[in-house]
């Protein structure tokens, strides 16, 4: 006798596939339904991943409970594609599912109706009744409210209507016990843009003309597409050069053969003007894909992805995961971006992802960037990529002149504690005078770095993680100390918790103390903040670049977050404060970022008909990431980066595994991880690859937890996964303290 047995993915960390079987009550689920199944003593939601028919088991499995899809929830490509994910990146499955997965996907949206009866009048009030009239005696005046209501809306209304008018669930739930009402359930379609067409600018778009190098990009590109085969082409374009109409028209030339476009971007901050763009080309057949989004709305562009309603679709990195059934394109701009890298499980990498995916649909991936990732542009150099570039930006008009400020004069001159150069100010107060915009970037948020006492040297830490903690404005006045990794804070006192002095002071700045400086000194400007700190209510963000762009703001201070893809013609001064912010860090890529960051933010400025500039701030003018960042010469940067990175054998020449050991102490961390390289050592045979560590991670400690790494470093990916792999299945009891990040792009 045979059994039809299922594999399922569970959303929980570190467990493979499980086995269940199906009872014969139960019709066989296909591969992509949900399905509902015992886990120790509760039940869960899981995806089916595979099936088949074998004889009856020698081992006992436990039945599935319910199935909770006839047709596949996730398209099986995704469900293939969730499989590699989970296998390349060393992660369970169950949490590559999770991110495919829209939000709330078991929950029903109500829609409420009225029982189909006839209507009568009682004290003037119009109600509805099944054979007799209403006894209003018996009814609150909410269940009346709530009758009016649905008598005045015979088609039925949504709970989420109802709530708006002050009708709970409660009311209506009444109300069907009486046999005065019934609940439908239905889908309701949340737009994001419904209501919204001033916040996203959506307005018909302007036929614009290409450029010589734009068009002829466009040809390559359409060639590319109309192969229908699997190639990747690096779209390799100065700051301003008109990518985004590149993309525009090679969507529209993509859609109209039948195929769909997804075009991932690395922020959410990137997502409302793209989108809007496309929106105006392609009118309602654009969805878009990020966290922004309320739950709701995100499962409902999710399901009109699901249903063949969308052909372009625009979203961050967990986008490249949506449900598009006829892939012909794939556009992940500013390709370079670090926020294509999830950093927390499963740790993957979107733009790797998408490269994959394009393979598998046989699309075209197409990477854009005015910086690319050293891996991409070292792929171009050997041929494995198209290399195509956009030298010249739109109309010719000139990149911003990049004046560099040698911070440590100025300090000499106006003191410590200086935050805006004699320069930048003088830039600043000519713009504002001319009615011209500004961006300031800082890449830290908060006020200050530190707190210290200046009598016995003690600095507020986090007692959770081995950094200080970042001082912060408090919304009632006064300072709060804040742990930007476990979010740890405090009051900062009046007086030093060690020795009781008066002399506590704070070192360093953020984002915080920018915007009061400038505020200060310029207190006739309108300035404005984006940072993660600004921005954590809904649509907030949304709300300050739209006013930016409408001219109602003068000055925007802000993080990386408006370093990049932002286009504001009446922009003509970049500040950048503290430039060498993240050189010091003990990470490899550290001037490639510095490189990239500056290159990018000075790109804001100069965009329309005026000419641009861009003021850097550094202690370190000399260095070779900021210098040649002035020149805007990613050719040169590239030329001398390769040289540090083929001599220490790093990417893009090696492949690296970041693992990262936790423990309740650093000796105990320790000896897992030497016991982990030793095993290591044991199985690299050939030199293969080499074992680097372990040694204690640059961040020793967070949320309490101890941190040691080592790494793997060779040429050969799959030897070194699978080698971690038979090593980690012999420490089960530890796995769940072991941190693996393949390819990190970061190794703090």
């Amino acid at each position: 006798m045979s059994s039809h047995l299922i594999s399922v993915a569970v959303p929980v960390p570190f467990l493979d596939l499980l086995t269940y079987r199906v009872p014969s009550s139960i019709k066989v689920p296909p591969v992509g339904a949900r399905v509902r199944v015992p886990l120790g003593s509760r039940t869960v939601t899981g995806c089916v991943v595979s099936s088949k028919s074998v004889p009856a088991p020698t081992v006992e499995l436990r039945d599935l409970t319910a199935v909770l899809d006839s047709t596949p929830f996730l398209p099986t490509t995704v469900v293939s594609l969730c499989q590699w994910v989970a296998d390349y990146y060393m992660t369970g499955i169950g949490d590559v599912i999770s991110v495919a997965m829209p939000p709330g996907a078991k929950k029903r949206i109500s829609s409420y109706k009225l029982q189909p009866i006839t209507t009568a009048t009682v004290e003037g009030l119009a109600i509805v009744h099944n054979t007799k009239n209403i006894d209003l005696r018996g009814l609150g005046q909410k269940q009346i409210v709530a009758l009016q209501l649905l008598s005045e809306n015979p088609s039925g209304m949504s709970s989420a209507a109802l709530r708006q008018k002050s009708i709970g669930g409660d009311v209506v739930n009444r109300l069907v016990r009486r046999g005065l009402a019934t609940i439908r359930k239905e889908p309701e379609n949340r737009d994001p843009f419904q209501g919204t067409e001033s916040t996203y600018d959506v307005q018909p778009s302007k036929v614009q003309t290409l450029t010589k190098e734009q068009r002829a990009v466009l040809a390559s590109c359409q060639e590319l597409a109309d192969l229908q085969s699997f190639r990747v082409a690096l779209l390799h374009g100065v700051t301003g050069s008109g990518k985004t109409e590149v993309y525009l028209r090679l969507a529209e030339h993509v859609q109209k053969s039948g195929h769909q476009v997804l075009l991932m971007v690395p922020e959410i901050a990137l997502t409302s003007g793209i989108a809007a763009q496309f929106r105006s080309v392609f009118g309602e057949r654009v969805a878009i894909q990020h966290s922004g989004l309320s739950d709701g709305e995100r499962h409902d562009q999710w399901q009109q992805i699901r249903h063949g309603k969308a052909d372009i679709v625009v979203g961050t990195r967990s986008s490249v995961f949506c449900p598009l059934s006829k892939l012909g394109l794939i556009i992940v701009d500013e390709e370079h971006d670090n926020s294509y890298k999830q950093e927390e499980s499963p740790r993957y990498h979107g733009r790797d992802v998408a490269i994959l995916r394009g393979s598998r649909a046989q699309a075209l991936v197409l990477l854009g960037s005015a910086t690319p990732s050293m891996e991409s542009y070292q792929h171009c150099i050997t041929g494995k990529y198209v290399h195509l570039r956009l030298d010249r930006r739109v109309l010719d008009r000139p990149l911003a002149d990049v004046h560099i400020v040698n911070m440590r004069d100025e300090m000499a001159t106006q003191g410590p504690d200086v935050v805006i150069s004699r320069d930048l100010e003088q830039g600043i107060r000519a713009r504002l005078e001319r009615s011209e915009q500004v961006l300031v970037l800082l890449n830290r948020r908060g006020y200050s770095a530190v707190v210290f006492c200046r009598q016995c040297g003690d600095a507020f830490e986090c007692p959770n993680c081995s950094i200080s903690l970042t001082v912060h404005r408090a919304r009632t006045g006064g300072w709060r100390a804040q742990c930007h990794y476990c979010d740890y804070s405090i009051t900062v006192p009046k007086q030093c918790r060690k020795c009781s002095a008066p002399y506590l002071e704070q070192a360093g700045f953020g984002t915080e103390r920018v915007e009061q400086e400038i505020a200060s000194i310029f207190p006739e400007a309108r300035v404005a903040r984006i940072d993660s700190d600004t921005i954590r209510r809904r649509g907030v963000l949304t709300e300050r670049l739209t006013s930016f762009a409408r001219g109602e703001l003068d000055i925007i201070v802000g993080t990386q977050m408006i370093a990049k893809g932002h286009d504001y013609p009446r922009v003509t001064l970049v500040g950048v404060i503290s430039a060498d912010v993240g050189l010091g860090l003990a990470d490899f890529r550290a001037s490639e970022r510095a490189f990239q960051l500056l290159t990018q933010v000075a790109g804001r400025a100069g965009r329309g008909e005026r000419i641009g500039e861009t003021i850097v701030q550094t202690l370190y003018p000399d260095h070779y990431s900021i210098a040649l960042a002035r020149q805007q010469d990613y050719s040169a940067f590239f030329k001398h980066e390769v040289v540090f990175r083929r001599g220490m054998r790093y990417p893009p020449f090696y492949a690296l595994i970041n693992i990262i050991v936790h423990g309740r102490t650093l000796s105990a961390s320790f000896e897992t991880a030497k016991m982990i390289a030793q095993k290591l050592s044991l199985v690299s045979t050939d030199g293969q690859f080499s074992v680097l560590g372990p040694a204690p991670a640059p961040i020793v400690r967070i949320r309490g937890q101890h941190r040691v790494q080592l790494f793997l470093k060779g040429t050969h990916r799959t030897l070194m996964r699978k080698a971690l792999e038979r090593v980690l299945a012999e420490m089960p009891k530890v796995r769940k303290r072991i941190t693996v990040d393949v390819d990190p792009v970061s190794v703090l």
